[in-house]
């Protein structure tokens, strides 16, 4: 599909955060995912479009 991105808007990044905690959330371009560490889990980013949902979020090690 010519004209859509997997990236998400940069200004929804800013503002976006753990629907859990509230904390800011890190981008992992790599994964494709928004980190929240407080919480220790991954949101996925599916067509550029956070997936905010717990049940969707994978757990991730403290320290990762």
């Amino acid at each position: 599909m010519t004209g859509i991105s997997n990236k998400p808007d940069p200004k929804l990044l800013k503002i976006l955060v753990c629907p859990l905690t509230g904390e800011k959330l890190c981008y992992d371009a790599t994964a494709q995912e928004l980190i929240a560490k407080q919480a220790g889990l991954a949101y996925p980013i599916k067509d550029g479009i956070p997936i905010m949902l717990e049940d969707e979020a994978r757990q991730i090690d403290q320290t990762e």
